[in-house]
Protein backbone atom coordinates (compact mmCIF):
# COMPACT_ATOMS: atom_id res chain seq x y z
CA UNK A 1 0.00 0.00 0.00
CA UNK A 2 1.05 3.42 -0.98
CA UNK A 3 2.46 6.26 2.01
CA UNK A 4 0.31 9.18 2.17
CA UNK A 5 1.87 11.97 1.03
CA UNK A 6 1.99 14.94 4.05
CA UNK A 7 0.93 19.01 2.37
CA UNK A 8 2.58 21.07 4.55
CA UNK A 9 2.33 24.46 4.59
CA UNK A 10 5.07 27.21 6.22
CA UNK A 11 3.78 30.42 7.24
CA UNK A 12 5.86 33.38 7.48
CA UNK A 13 4.83 37.62 7.01
CA UNK A 14 7.01 38.12 4.02
CA UNK A 15 7.42 34.74 2.31
CA UNK A 16 11.01 35.95 1.07
CA UNK A 17 13.38 33.50 3.44
CA UNK A 18 12.61 31.35 6.09
CA UNK A 19 9.59 30.06 5.08
CA UNK A 20 11.03 29.89 1.93
CA UNK A 21 13.68 27.86 2.83
CA UNK A 22 11.68 25.93 4.61
CA UNK A 23 10.03 24.58 1.62
CA UNK A 24 12.81 24.05 -0.60
CA UNK A 25 14.44 22.01 2.22
CA UNK A 26 11.27 20.02 2.97
CA UNK A 27 10.66 19.01 -0.45
CA UNK A 28 14.42 18.29 -1.19
CA UNK A 29 14.24 15.78 2.32
CA UNK A 30 11.26 14.76 2.34
CA UNK A 31 11.62 11.54 -0.40
CA UNK A 32 8.13 12.58 -1.73
CA UNK A 33 6.58 11.86 1.48
CA UNK A 34 5.93 15.66 1.80
CA UNK A 35 4.83 18.15 -0.60
CA UNK A 36 6.28 21.65 0.99
CA UNK A 37 4.54 25.08 0.13
CA UNK A 38 5.07 28.40 1.55
CA UNK A 39 3.18 31.54 1.99
CA UNK A 40 3.11 35.24 3.54
CA UNK A 41 0.50 37.28 5.11
CA UNK A 42 1.91 40.21 3.82
CA UNK A 43 4.17 38.37 0.95
CA UNK A 44 7.42 40.73 -0.38
CA UNK A 45 6.91 39.64 -4.27
CA UNK A 46 10.30 37.87 -4.83
CA UNK A 47 12.71 35.80 -2.81
CA UNK A 48 15.44 36.99 -1.20
CA UNK A 49 18.52 36.80 -3.13
CA UNK A 50 20.31 35.09 -0.29
CA UNK A 51 17.57 32.72 0.36
CA UNK A 52 18.46 31.46 -3.21
CA UNK A 53 22.52 31.95 -2.61
CA UNK A 54 22.30 29.71 0.39
CA UNK A 55 20.24 26.51 -1.74
CA UNK A 56 22.41 26.74 -4.39
CA UNK A 57 25.09 26.34 -1.89
CA UNK A 58 22.73 23.30 -0.48
CA UNK A 59 22.64 22.36 -4.17
CA UNK A 60 18.69 22.59 -3.60
CA UNK A 61 16.94 23.10 -6.37
CA UNK A 62 14.81 27.08 -6.08
CA UNK A 63 12.84 26.54 -9.12
CA UNK A 64 9.24 27.80 -8.89
CA UNK A 65 9.94 29.26 -5.63
CA UNK A 66 8.23 32.37 -5.30
CA UNK A 67 6.75 34.74 -2.49
CA UNK A 68 2.62 34.58 -2.56
CA UNK A 69 0.04 35.29 -0.02
CA UNK A 70 -1.41 32.65 2.22
CA UNK A 71 -5.08 33.40 0.70
CA UNK A 72 -3.92 31.16 -2.51
CA UNK A 73 -4.01 28.21 0.43
CA UNK A 74 -7.12 29.35 2.03
CA UNK A 75 -8.82 28.72 -1.62
CA UNK A 76 -11.58 25.88 -2.06
CA UNK A 77 -9.33 24.28 -4.87
CA UNK A 78 -6.13 24.60 -2.87
CA UNK A 79 -4.53 21.49 -1.89
CA UNK A 80 -5.34 20.58 1.55
CA UNK A 81 -2.61 20.80 4.55
CA UNK A 82 -1.69 18.12 6.69
CA UNK A 83 0.55 20.68 8.63
CA UNK A 84 0.93 24.57 8.71
CA UNK A 85 4.10 26.29 10.54
CA UNK A 86 4.63 29.62 11.16
CA UNK A 87 8.33 30.53 11.03
CA UNK A 88 8.12 33.94 12.30
CA UNK A 89 6.70 35.39 15.67
CA UNK A 90 4.57 37.89 13.75
CA UNK A 91 3.09 35.51 11.58
CA UNK A 92 2.26 33.12 14.95
CA UNK A 93 0.64 36.09 16.32
CA UNK A 94 -1.65 36.80 13.20
CA UNK A 95 -5.67 35.55 12.76
CA UNK A 96 -4.87 33.51 9.59
CA UNK A 97 -7.67 32.07 7.25
CA UNK A 98 -9.48 28.83 8.29
CA UNK A 99 -7.63 26.09 6.53
CA UNK A 100 -9.43 23.32 5.59
CA UNK A 101 -9.26 19.76 7.29
CA UNK A 102 -8.02 21.27 10.49
CA UNK A 103 -4.37 20.54 9.98
CA UNK A 104 -2.00 20.00 12.70
CA UNK A 105 -0.20 23.01 13.29
CA UNK A 106 2.47 24.54 15.20
CA UNK A 107 5.01 27.81 15.54
CA UNK A 108 9.02 26.91 14.35
CA UNK A 109 9.74 30.69 15.12
CA UNK A 110 13.01 31.73 14.74
CA UNK A 111 14.97 34.86 14.18
CA UNK A 112 15.06 36.55 10.30
CA UNK A 113 17.89 36.47 8.62
CA UNK A 114 16.88 39.21 5.95
CA UNK A 115 16.90 41.58 9.01
CA UNK A 116 20.22 41.04 9.34
CA UNK A 117 22.18 44.22 8.30
CA UNK A 118 26.28 44.57 7.68
CA UNK A 119 28.47 42.69 5.31
CA UNK A 120 27.15 40.52 2.89
CA UNK A 121 28.91 37.68 4.79
CA UNK A 122 26.98 38.43 7.67
CA UNK A 123 23.45 38.27 5.66
CA UNK A 124 24.92 34.90 4.69
CA UNK A 125 25.95 33.75 7.46
CA UNK A 126 22.69 34.56 9.05
CA UNK A 127 21.15 32.86 6.00
CA UNK A 128 23.32 29.48 6.77
CA UNK A 129 22.30 29.91 10.41
CA UNK A 130 18.56 29.69 9.59
CA UNK A 131 18.86 27.01 6.98
CA UNK A 132 20.96 24.73 9.64
CA UNK A 133 17.82 25.14 12.16
CA UNK A 134 15.22 24.24 9.87
CA UNK A 135 17.26 20.97 8.63
CA UNK A 136 18.10 19.94 11.99
CA UNK A 137 14.17 20.71 12.91
CA UNK A 138 12.91 18.66 9.67
CA UNK A 139 14.87 15.68 10.46
CA UNK A 140 13.35 15.72 13.57
CA UNK A 141 10.37 15.76 12.16
CA UNK A 142 11.15 13.24 9.20
CA UNK A 143 12.10 11.12 12.20
CA UNK A 144 8.75 10.90 13.76
CA UNK A 145 6.54 7.68 12.65
CA UNK A 146 3.62 9.75 11.60
CA UNK A 147 1.36 7.41 10.58
CA UNK A 148 1.71 5.35 13.84
CA UNK A 149 0.70 8.19 16.01
CA UNK A 150 -2.43 10.17 17.42
CA UNK A 151 -3.16 13.79 15.58
CA UNK A 152 -2.55 15.15 19.54
CA UNK A 153 0.32 13.23 19.88
CA UNK A 154 1.83 14.35 16.76
CA UNK A 155 0.94 17.86 17.39
CA UNK A 156 3.27 17.85 20.81
CA UNK A 157 5.89 16.64 18.72
CA UNK A 158 6.09 19.29 16.03
CA UNK A 159 4.98 21.93 19.33
CA UNK A 160 8.28 20.22 20.59
CA UNK A 161 10.86 20.65 17.34
CA UNK A 162 9.92 23.94 17.08
CA UNK A 163 11.51 24.86 20.64
CA UNK A 164 14.45 23.20 19.13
Amino acid sequence: MASKTYNVLFICTGNSARSILAEALLNEMGGGRFRAYSAGSDPKGQVNPFAIKELQSMHISFDGLRSKSWEEFARPDAPQMDFIFTVCDDAAGEVCPLWPGQPVSAHWGMPDPAAVGGSDEDKRKAFRETAVTIRRRLELMLALPLDRLEKLAVHGEMQHIGQR
